[in-house]
Parts: structure tokens; sequence; C-alpha cells
């Protein structure tokens, strides 16, 4: 069995600001997690591409990855993920091949196919696009980081040969599929949709083909989270999330809400049940049990590494939340915040 403190753990962030923050808050936040994360011993630092979403900041994913790569040293970063259809593949190979060659040895490009936002703002996005299936538009991209041959009329610029790890991320069997067939890391987003992961994992595991890139499975895996110094404490900061996960199940967006005593006074017998079906993989509570919980996870899931999406209304509260997480999970820690 695998053990969590030899299992390599990261962050996705979503830039998220609460109720009465600023978006110039959310991103130095950012700044200030990364710079924690790097400290703290995760391995990866990744951006999740959303679009028109209050309460998240994290729109322009490859402007964001290159903040914090300026801001950090050592710690991988990437994009957890791109939305490939939104965007040309050309110009994510050009994007990515320049912060690599800044960065060198340091960036990570996840892809999604996902539109990250609703029909509408998926239809501002998409305006006068090729309507390409994804299949296709990642075979284009990474025609782009293959080295340039001679008569090639089109080359990314920078990017061409440019060895940067390509993941798929994805929520549905569909992604599995598509992951094992072209031989490339997956990461299943269980964070927000726990429901197929099982057969997900079975799937890309057993269709697996080895790559020049891979040479057998490997799956990370999303685990939303909330740590605190006790478990009274973490499970009253969760309720931040539930409210924002609430939210979704109401299609009322909004920028994180502050915790409250009670959930009992906000939702039905009916959502709490939604609720617990989106976050069946949640591990929240002081070191002690976040440390059990994770380990389950990864005996589970025989996950290679894991993913971690905590949020919390105050500032410090989200950074001692990663920080505990980072003990609790076995990583080498230095400094405080």
């Amino acid at each position: 069995m695998k053990k969590l403190a030899d299992t390599p753990i990261s962050v996705l962030d979503l830039a998220t600001y609460p109720q009465g923050g600023t978006i110039a808050h959310a991103l130095q936040t950012s700044r200030e997690l990364a710079q924690g994360a790097e400290r703290w011993g995760y391995k990866r630092y990744w951006v999740a591409e959303h679009h028109n979403l209050e309460g998240v900041a994290s729109s322009a994913t490859v402007v964001i990855m290159s903040y914090l790569a300026d801001h950090t040293k050592t710690i991988r970063i990437g994009s957890g993920g791109i939305m490939l259809p939104n965007h040309a593949p050309l110009v994510v190979a050009e994007q990515i091949g320049t912060l690599e060659t800044l960065h060198p040895g340091r960036i990570d490009l996840g892809l999604g196919r996902a539109p990250g936002t609703d029909q509408v703002t998926m239809r501002a996005l998409r305006r006068g696009g090729r309507g390409e299936e994804f299949d296709v538009q990642v075979a284009e991209l990474l025609s782009y980081f293959a080295p340039a041959q001679p008569q090639q009329a089109v080359k990314a610029i920078p990017g061409a040969g440019i060895d940067v790890p390509v993941w798929i991320l994805g929520s549905s069997l569909w992604s599995a599929h598509f992951a094992a067939a072209i031989g490339r890391p997956y990461a299943f987003a269980s964070h927000f949709a726990p429901g197929d992961l099982m057969e997900a994992l079975e799937i890309y595991r057993n269709e697996f083909k080895p790559s020049k890139q891979l040479d057998k499975p490997h799956v990370m895996v999303g685990v939303p989270a909330l740590a605190a110094d006790t478990d009274e404490k973490a499970e009253f900061l969760a309720t931040s999330m539930y409210q924002r996960f609430l939210g979704i199940i109401r299609n009322t967006r909004a920028p994180l809400p502050p915790p409250v005593e009670n959930m009992d006074a906000l939702w039905s017998p009916g959502e709490r049940m939604a609720v617990a079906e989106r976050m069946t993989l949640m591990v929240v509570g002081g070191p002690e049990r976040v440390a059990a919980s994770l380990q389950e996870i990864v005996r589970a899931t025989d996950a290679d590494e894991l993913i971690v999406s905590s949020d919390a209304f105050m500032r410090e509260d989200r950074l001692r939340s990663y920080e505990i997480i980072a003990r609790a999970a076995g990583k080498s820690v230095s400094g405080t915040n």
C-alpha cells in the first residue's frame, strides 16, 4: 500500500476572493499561497481556468501562472487546467513555450475540454471558433511542441521542441479513455465531481498505452479539504465551502461566504444530500484527522499524487489550512506564515 508520506501533494487554486474581498486581494493571496506551498513541500501549484464566476479570478490562467512563477523559485507551476476548446492550440503552445523558456523545468500543462463557465459565456469565448473535437485540438497542440521541421509551415516560436509535461484533466469516463489512449498523465477532478472517480481510474489504468512521454499510468486525484488546528475549528471554517457548493446546486454563484455555526438553517435535507454527493472526498479536521483521511484516499484510489483545493473566508485560515495539510501529509515544511 502506498504511504501518504511518499505521495506527492499539490495545490489547486481558483484565485478565489470572499464576500467583501477584491480581485487584487485574490491575486495577492495566490502569490502568498504559492510561496507558502513552496516552503511547505508541495510539488505543484496549478491554476484552474474559469470565466464569469463571481468570487473566482482565475480567468487569465497563463497570466497568473507567469505571475506565480516569477514569485517562486522551485515549485512547479501549471494549469489545472487550460480549457483547450476556448483557445487556439497555437496560442497555447506559444504561451506555454514562453513560460517554459522563462522558467525551465517548472511548467506543467493540464488540459480540459469543459468550458469552465456557463453556456452564454462559452459562446462569447468561442465566437468564431472552429468547433473541432478535443482530441483533434490536443493532437494539434502536441504537434507544435515537437521539434520544428525545415518545411513546417506553422511553428510555435517559442514552443517548438519544448519538453513540458502535458496532463489530461477530466471528471468523466471519456477523459479516462482519452488520457489512456495517448499515454499521458491523468488528473481527475474529484474535488467537485467524485461520482465516476473509481471507474475512471480503472479505465485509465486498464487501457493505458505507453508513450514516449510516459511508460506507465500516472494518476492525480483532486481532494477538497479544510484543515485547522482542531477538528472543531475546521468543521466551522468548512461551512464556507459547503455554502459555495450549495450555491452551485442552486445556480446562485457568489463570492465565498463567511462560515456559520449551523448549516441546517441554510439548506434543506435534500440539498444537504446533494452537497454531500459532490463532496464525498471532502477532508475536514485537525492534523490527525486530516492525515488519516488523506491516507485512506491514497489507499482507496492508489493515487500517484493528490491535488488539494482548500478555501476559507479569511486569508490566514486558508494559508494555515494548506500548511497543516502539508504537515499532516508528512511533507518537509520549512518556515511558517
